[in-house]
């Protein structure tokens, strides 16, 4: 999952928005951190997602469309797949327009420069932020974010290669991300029950 479908389960399950973006840059264990129990709870639903995600039947079946060469960048295209389908289907998921959204979960990260900051790594301006959570509704936005992550890498030309092969899995994707989402909600809640409740993005 992304940024997109980690700030989606952050707000329903009432949690963090900034622990729910800051799960890709904080490593460790937590209790070492002296993190706010907000920010805490947020990573550790971030990591659980994630776990479930690599595990769960749907991707496993989707990662293997992918040629074995292919193969160890599946999930990274994954990710960003999913949320375009989920940001141009995102009536199926929400009642609130996906602007609002953006614009709120946006500042609610935003407003987190502090632990940003302690961890040497960026804070998103809102609405820049805001307008690349938007801009996964159209196949570009997709193909503009898989680039942008290829930059990060040694050699980018594989992750670029998995562009048709997302295409082609696209329709899957669409029927199979509803049952996706609606059982990380389940994982991410377990671990809300269990670790505490923090404030969601409507608070």
């Amino acid at each position: 999952m992304n940024f997109l479908a980690h700030l989606w389960l952050a707000d329903v399950t009432r949690t963090s928005p900034a622990g729910a973006i800051l799960g890709d840059i904080v490593h460790g264990r937590l209790e070492a951190l002296a993190l706010p129990t907000d920010i805490a709870l947020g990573i550790r639903i971030h990591r659980r997602v994630d776990a479930t995600t690599d595990h769960h039947p749907l991707s496993v079946a989707w990662r293997a469309h992918f040629p074995p060469e292919l193969r160890r960048y599946a999930g990274i295209t994954l990710d960003l797949l999913c949320d375009h389908v989920l940001a141009r289907d995102w009536p199926r998921y929400a009642t609130a327009p996906l602007a609002g959204f953006a614009a709120t979960a946006a500042a609610a990260v935003a407003a987190e420069d502090t632990t940003f900051s302690r961890f040497g790594t960026w804070r998103p301006e809102t609405e820049r932020f805001a307008a690349l959570l938007c801009s996964y509704t159209e196949w570009p936005g997709f193909e503009r974010a898989l680039a942008h992550t290829a930059t990060r890498l040694k050699n980018p030309q594989p992750l670029l290669a998995t562009a048709p092969v997302a295409a082609t899995l696209l329709p899957e994707i669409c029927n199979g991300l509803p049952i996706l989402m609606h059982d990380l909600k389940a994982a991410a809640t377990v671990v809300r029950e269990t670790k505490g409740s923090g404030s969601g993005i409507g608070d």
